[in-house]
């Protein structure tokens, strides 16, 4: 009799997690994982800058202001849907956005950037990854807000839109300002 009550009793697990899972994924934003990193110091970097290599620029320039830092790709295609917005929105924003191409070449960095625009104030090329995954990055892109302390306050994965720069990124960014009065 129990041999025969195992395969309910799976069964009914199953859709218990299978109903588990939809209910969680209606109510959570699939889009804003949880980092660990939130409320810790930024991870300590130097590279080079894109359009001159020879010349590294990092967190120690950025020290003392609040800052976006925008992780992208010619190769990625939801930078290009984002990369329209942040042509458009970026200098708004208030803060330097930072554009660290990842893991890209370098011509078809500067290429891209010359097609569709550059909305950086700086950009600096993570060709092997490692900033990035000091980071936390599991993709492009993502884009983390960064206060004037080098502490990690936000962490947005997918295309940023108008709506995120409107209800998530803007007020944040008016709290890391009034906080440094």
């Amino acid at each position: 009799m129990n041999a025969r009550l195992l395969p309910l009793a799976g069964f009914l697990l199953l859709l218990a997690l299978l109903g588990f899972g939809i209910w969680w994924s209606s109510t959570h934003d699939l889009r804003e994982v949880p980092s660990p990193l939130i409320d810790k110091p930024a991870p300590e970097f130097s590279l080079p800058l894109l359009n001159d290599p020879a010349r590294h620029f990092g967190s120690a320039e950025l020290a003392g202001q609040p800052y976006l830092l925008n992780v992208f790709g010619s190769w990625c295609i939801a930078c290009r849907d984002e990369h329209p917005i942040l042509m458009r929105e970026g200098k708004r924003l208030g803060v330097p956005l930072v554009g660290l191409n990842y893991k890209d070449e370098p011509d078809d960095a500067k290429r891209w950037l010359t097609q569709f625009g550059d909305p950086y104030d700086i950009v600096i090329a993570d060709y092997p990854g490692r900033v990035a995954i000091d980071f936390g990055v599991t993709g492009a892109p993502e884009t983390f807000l960064v206060d004037g302390d080098g502490v990690i306050r936000y962490k947005y994965i997918s295309p940023i839109t108008p709506a995120v720069i409107a209800t998530e990124l803007l007020p944040r960014i008016a709290k890391l300002k009034e906080a440094s009065r």
